[in-house]
């Protein structure tokens, strides 16, 4: 008869089951703990630039065009008609030379009534000069005749006043001598006062009279400046450069009528972005490049106010100039605004603003992942920029334009 035996426990599935459960746990850890896969990014399609340590040179870029330096703009003084237009535009003139006449009928009756009014301005007042020193003079007249009748009954009444003290004249008849001497003194004195008020009204008519002659001089010489203004002259020697008008044409008051500018002497007028045109003075040098030649100038102004997001900088230029410069021709400055000793530097990145802070992609050493980095800037130039912080000498990184990779922090470049 068999005897039963006891079962021996199995364990083997179970620790083979707490294995497997392990491995899961640890397999799924390690794959939450890698990083995702960094995309790629064609090596041949951005710029790379090394940091370096040395010198910089501080400039700003800015397009522009040649100007003269003198030049004079013709507008008409009054409206009229184009009847001849002797010289177009490209000739040389002289400061005489006639440009173009303009005809206006009204203007030169204007012309012609101021000035009959001032010959008749001219007639009152030497008409008036006539009747008032004619008045004087019967004043004058007067005057002396009171004055020999006043010393005559003086020395009658002084006469009397001897006879009297000697008793042979009357009382009566030396007191009529002495008031009538009285009288004719006081009757001098009166006529000599009117005498300068007289006098005085004279001047101040004539004088009043001679303002309205004078006010109506100027207003004919206004009248024929306007004539002779519709004979256009060149005003001074150079090239006629603007005649924008032809025959018939009718203009009004300060309408252009035409440009003269010197040739020989031109400056460079460049338009500097705003945000790069704080630190340019005058005084400063600057590079124009004429596509003939560059041409080494002065800043001599600089514009107070932007305009349209530029402003305006004056580059004085010497004045030998490279054949084929002339005026409004297109030129390319460089203004030179500093020049750094001993800075860490890099090439401008796309869309690097000076004082800046900007996200750069760095390339590690010995591979070809670029990671993503904060460096703060410092001064700029066209080209380059100074890096404070954030790089160290050697280091490589991307410059151009990587917004198209702002969700992630790492490429690859291949």
């Amino acid at each position: 008869m068999d005897i039963p035996k006891a079962r021996t426990p199995r364990r083997k599935p179970y620790l083979l089951a707490a294995l497997g459960l392990a491995l899961l746990v640890a397999v799924t850890v390690g794959l939450s703990r890698l990083r995702p896969a960094a995309p790629t990014v064609d090596k041949a399609s951005v710029w790379l630039d090394t940091v370096k340590r040395g010198p910089l040179v501080r400039q700003v870029k800015g397009t522009g065009s040649l100007v003269p330096e003198s030049i004079r703009w013709l507008t008409a003084d009054t409206a009229g008609r184009v009847e001849r237009i002797h010289v177009r535009p490209g000739a040389t003139v002289t400061a005489g030379t006639l440009l173009l006449e303009l005809s206006n009928p009204d203007v030169q009756l204007q012309a012609l009534e101021a000035e009959r009014q001032l010959a008749s301005a001219e007639g009152d007042f030497l008409e008036l000069r006539e009747v008032l020193q004619t008045q004087r003079l019967s004043q004058q007249a007067t005057v002396a005749a009171l004055t020999a009748e006043a010393a005559d009954a003086t020395r009658r009444s002084q006469a009397n006043t001897a006879l009297f003290q000697k008793s042979f004249a009357g009382d009566l008849e030396t007191r009529q001598a002495q008031d009538k001497a009285q009288e004719a003194g006081q009757r001098l004195e009166l006529e000599r006062q009117r005498l300068d008020v007289m006098s005085q009204s004279l001047r101040q008519r004539l004088a009043s009279q001679q303002e309205q002659v004078e006010r109506l001089k100027a207003v004919a010489r206004f009248r024929r400046q306007q004539v002779e203004s519709m004979k256009v002259l060149a005003g001074e020697d150079g090239v006629l450069q603007e005649l924008p008008l032809e025959l018939g044409q009718w203009v009004t008051p300060g309408v252009l009528l035409a440009k003269v500018v010197k040739p020989e002497r031109l400056k460079a007028e460049l338009r500097i972005a705003e945000t790069q045109a704080r630190d340019i003075l005058p005084g400063l040098k600057a590079q124009v490049d004429t596509r003939n030649g560059i041409v080494e100038g002065i800043v001599a102004r600089v514009a107070p106010a932007a305009s349209q997001g530029t402003v305006r900088v004056e580059v004085s230029l010497p004045d030998a100039l490279p054949k084929g410069a002339r005026p409004d021709l297109t030129v390319e400055g460089t203004v030179e605004l500093e020049r750094l000793d001993d800075v860490l530097s890099v090439g401008r990145p796309a869309g690097a603003q000076a004082e800046s802070t900007l996200a750069l992609f760095r390339l590690m050493p010995g591979g070809d992942e670029a990671v993503r980095i904060p460096v703060k800037l410092g001064r700029g130039s066209v080209n380059a920029v100074e890096v404070v912080q954030g790089l160290s000498e050697g280091d490589q990184v991307v410059l151009s334009d990587m917004t198209a990779w702002d969700a992630v922090e790492r490429v690859r470049l291949r």
